[in-house]
């Protein structure tokens, strides 16, 4: 049975209403998010404009060794807490994909409160935890000091890499680990040369996350690192503590420096992406 003229020519135009609706939804939140970073760029501009011997904000930004020192402190406490979570992230994913045991619910219920909690909430917890022994035995290296950085940046971080590495293993077919265990493969055989390559790009989106998650985080090492310059302070207190001294062009300059990091490490993980499924 065919459809007639009139309904193709109906269907045809209430396909295109729903598009264009879609197109409208989609196309005023990515104009929203374009506008966030056009209006930095715009207001960077006008203080060029304004006070030209100053030069560019970015480079003055640049410039300054307290800045330069957070942003040292960024890239070092991002990558440890990147390679850290995905050292918790690979293992836990695993286990809470392949494994049924009781309390499973309980514990993939855990595994998301630092998502759900307010980051606030998260630092002050962990000032809390290192008030009790074993943790306060090691208060006075950590609390406020540049190992809380990482702390606190994992913490969150993790989260979100054990959440895409269990999706990552739950779209594995598990067949092919059944196979290689049919072979004579112990199960860390089959995890290792099985397993684990086809993890790989979901294993790289789980670092790209923990990484921009570690790079944006602010709450918890705000109330458990403090933002103490050239010791704690990393790029997003940063521009908390130039917005408290009324240095705006300062704040939005350190704002593009994050923008810029966060977009080169995106479009370099969509690249090694692409070249694992061409490969």
């Amino acid at each position: 049975m065919t459809d007639s003229p009139n309904n193709t020519s109906i269907r045809t135009r209430t396909d295109w209403i729903f598009f264009a609706i879609l197109g409208v939804v989609a196309g005023t939140y990515v104009l929203f998010l374009s506008g966030l970073i056009i209006a930095d760029f715009a207001y960077m501009t006008n203080a060029a404009r304004e006070n030209e011997s100053a030069g560019s904000a970015i480079v003055d930004a640049l410039n300054r060794p307290e800045i330069r020192a957070s942003i040292r402190l960024s890239l070092l406490s991002c990558t440890i807490t990147t390679i850290l979570s995905l050292w918790v992230a690979v293992p836990v994913g695993y286990v809470m994909s392949r494994c049924r045991f009781p309390g499973r619910d309980f514990v993939d219920a855990l595994l998301d409160i630092p998502i759900v909690l307010p980051p606030l909430v998260v630092g002050l917890s962990l000032l809390i935890l290192f008030q009790f022994p074993p943790f306060a035995w090691f208060n006075r290296y950590i609390v406020y000091q540049t190992p809380a950085v990482i702390l606190a940046q994992f913490v969150v971080s993790a989260a979100f890499a054990v959440r895409t590495m269990r999706s990552t293993f739950d779209n594995l077919d598990p067949r092919r680990e059944q196979v290689a265990l049919t072979l004579g493969c112990t199960r860390a055989q089959a995890f290792g040369m099985v397993t684990f390559p086809e993890a790989w790009p979901g294993i790289l989106t789980a670092g790209t996350l923990a990484w921009a998650r570690a790079l944006g985080e602010f709450g918890p090492l705000l109330v458990f690192a403090g933002a103490t310059r050239y010791k704690t302070e990393v790029l997003s207190t940063t521009i908390f503590l130039e917005l408290s001294i009324g240095n705006l062009q300062a704040a939005v300059a350190v704002s593009l420096i994050m923008v810029f990091a966060a977009v080169i490490v995106l479009m370099l993980t969509r690249m090694w992406g692409r070249r694992d499924l061409t490969t």
